[in-house]
């Protein structure tokens, strides 16, 4: 089935701008959405909670702070940028009450409509505007002139008009300097968390460390195993971005295409390939969705303890040591914790 691609001659401008916008949260996302809004003319103002660390740095970038009640009492625009796990407690707590006819609820992710944590009045608007790159990046192409690939997608369409904000408010942000497809949320998170977990970070970050172990359990030097299982990694990444596998394949050598070919398929097997469509039927079912909430509501146990083990896995340290030898890495580039905060 044939996408269509949308660009900023298939956005009206003038409806964003004729709206209150509250983007709620300052952090990766929040920052880029709330600023590109802001230069693009848009009458936006920041939420956050009491205390926020965030509240600062927003404000001396010369944005106005509110708190997320005063903020959704304020807008027509409600955009919720909060982590996943709090995005219900936030909603239930300081935005429901004011979610009055005619008010739109946007996300940049569809994870608490599809799973049913968060339902709007049926008066109200439910729309996801979703750029498909960090914020860091939203703002920063935003600031060249150019934009990030946005998704949108329409759950409630209670003033005729949804699906409108939804393309002017990624007109707004950059989107339509790219190009905007349209989905919808389940897709849209269905398809997000399955590459999250099965490809971009589970599975390429398994990869990497089993190679690693591999080389380095065989008596190979950590040095040689980092660089192999590692830091190349973004020179085939950057090849397929750029010009997908077979352009790659093309880069690389005979020798590297055809062990490529050839072994592949042994490393990832059909039985990868099942336990993949177990984890894309465990996102479907909600059942990923519940074990996340669980664990986020019982303290985050589990989550805590995975995260340190993975920070104590050898090549972190060994990688650390080797980046610090090679300052062009991150070269005049800035952390997004020194840019942004949660």
């Amino acid at each position: 089935m044939a996408v269509t691609v949308y660009y900023a001659s298939d956005a009206d401008s003038s409806i964003i701008r004729n709206k209150k916008v509250a983007v709620i949260g300052y952090g990766s996302q929040g920052h880029a959405h709330a600023l590109n809004l802001k230069e693009s003319g848009v009458d936006v103002v920041v939420g956050l909670r009491d205390g926020s660390a965030s509240a600062a740095k927003a404000e001396s970038a010369g944005l106005t702070v509110m708190s997320i009640a005063g903020a959704s009492a304020w807008a027509d625009v409600i955009m919720l940028l909060a982590p996943d796990t709090e995005q219900k407690r936030i909603y239930d707590e300081s935005i429901a009450e004011h979610m009055t006819p005619g008010t739109a609820l946007a996300f940049a992710h569809g994870f608490n409509v599809r799973f049913g944590r968060i339902k709007a009045p049926d008066t109200c608007d439910v729309i996801m505007i979703a750029p498909k790159g960090p914020g860091h990046l939203v703002r920063r192409t935003y600031t060249e002139g150019g934009g990030v690939p946005a998704l949108i997608a329409v759950d409630q369409d209670a003033s005729g008009q949804a699906r409108a904000i939804a393309m002017s408010y990624a007109d707004a942000i950059g989107g339509t300097r790219a190009g905007v497809i349209e989905t919808t949320f389940s897709e849209e998170t269905e398809t997000d968390l399955f590459g999250e977990q099965a490809v971009l970070c589970g599975g390429v970050t398994a990869l990497v460390r089993a190679g690693f172990e591999t080389l380095t359990e065989a008596g190979y030097a950590p040095e040689m195993a980092y660089f192999e299982c590692l830091h190349e990694v973004k020179l085939i990444v950057d090849l397929m971005y750029e010009e997908g596998i077979a352009g790659m394949r093309y880069s690389i050598s005979d020798t590297a295409e055809y062990g490529d070919l050839t072994r592949g398929p042994r490393v990832v097997t059909e039985e990868t390939k099942a336990e993949m469509k177990k984890i894309l039927s465990e996102i479907q079912s909600g059942a990923f969705a519940d074990e996340w909430i669980a664990e986020s509501e019982s303290g985050r146990v589990n989550y805590k303890r995975l995260q340190e083990e993975g920070k104590r896995h050898p090549i972190e340290e060994i990688g650390g040591q080797l980046r610090s030898m090679m300052p062009f890495i991150s070269a005049g580039k800035q952390k997004v914790a020194d840019v942004s905060g949660g």
